[in-house]
């Protein structure tokens, strides 16, 4: 899909000025390490809407479409509900709100476990409804196979390890994992299997500091933390907790803003002006000439 096309800037809100530039590539982000190093670290952000991508794409190097939609759009308990067609109509929105990130696309619970073939016709699907780049994953060694078989058929694959929220009614909940030595070596071993099939790079999420960062070292490919540490590859995190969007967020989520505060004093203006008879003013009617 091309990078650059028209936009009618004039007649859509949705549709600001674009600005042209040459799109990142998957495997230019898995060039960013280096003989085990990554000297400019990878930024990758959520994105669920085209006017979102348009306001991170500048600062991002990824923007991952990912299934939390379910619980930040869709109001939903988990994202075990999420389907392929919710995620492939978000990840187009953000494909053409974005000129410069490479856009990866959760797949969503039970499109890709059942088999290899499963998960090519689920990550097919999802990448010619949308024109994203790639399509991520979770799982560890259990899925190295699929990983492999998606990548061989030319379908880059971004692998997810550590905490993995489809599978939380299995871990029990949403808690830091590798806290005992057997699972800290699993984690670690899911890493360098996913890499080892083929994975461009790995989201290791909510495990204790020292074994994401030995699963850092252990791996050829990026990693990308969330609740992880500082020393992975990359960082990322769901935009909306950023952002203060809502109450409760996770411990490992730093919040940049409060924009909530920001909306909600916005309505709370505009209905007092809309009660005081007060908006609209001349300035929002339109006068007889």
């Amino acid at each position: 899909m091309s990078t650059t096309f028209n936009l009618d800037t004039s007649t859509s809100r949705a549709n600001p000025t674009p600005q042209p530039m040459r799109r990142l590539t998957v495997p230019a982000i898995r060039e960013r390490k280096q003989d085990g190093v990554t000297q400019q670290p990878i930024v990758m952000l959520t994105a669920y809407t085209a006017r979102q991508a348009q306001l991170l794409d500048a600062h991002c190097d990824m923007l991952l479409v990912g299934d939390s939609l379910g619980q930040v759009i869709y109001g939903l308990p988990s994202t075990i509900p999420v389907t392929l067609e919710m995620m492939a109509n978000h990840a187009a929105a953000v494909v053409r709100g974005s000129y410069h990130s490479v856009v990866v696309v959760d797949m969503p619970f039970g499109s890709y476990e059942g088999s290899p073939q499963d998960a090519f016709d689920s990550a097919a699907f999802l990448l010619k409804e949308s024109g994203a780049a790639a399509v991520k994953l979770e799982g560890g060694e259990a899925m190295a196979e699929t990983v492999e078989f998606l990548v061989k058929r030319g379908i880059p694959v971004m692998g997810h390890v550590g905490l993995t929220p489809q599978a939380v009614n299995v871990l029990g909940g949403y808690k830091a994992r590798g806290r005992d030595d057997a699972e800290a070596d699993k984690i670690v071993g899911d890493a360098k299997a996913l890499c080892a099939a083929g994975a461009f790079a790995i989201v290791v999420e909510g495990v204790v500091e020292p074994i994401a960062i030995a699963a850092t070292k252990a791996v050829d490919c990026p990693t990308i933390g969330i609740g992880a540490s500082a020393q992975c590859d990359g960082q990322v995190l769901v935009t909306e907790d950023m952002l203060g969007m809502f109450e409760r967020v996770p411990r490992f989520v730093k919040r940049y803003e409060n924009i909530a505060e920001t909306i909600a004093g916005a309505a709370e203006t505009y209905a007092s002006e809309v009660r005081a008879r007060t908006f609209p003013g001349e300035e929002q009617t339109y006068q007889p000439k």
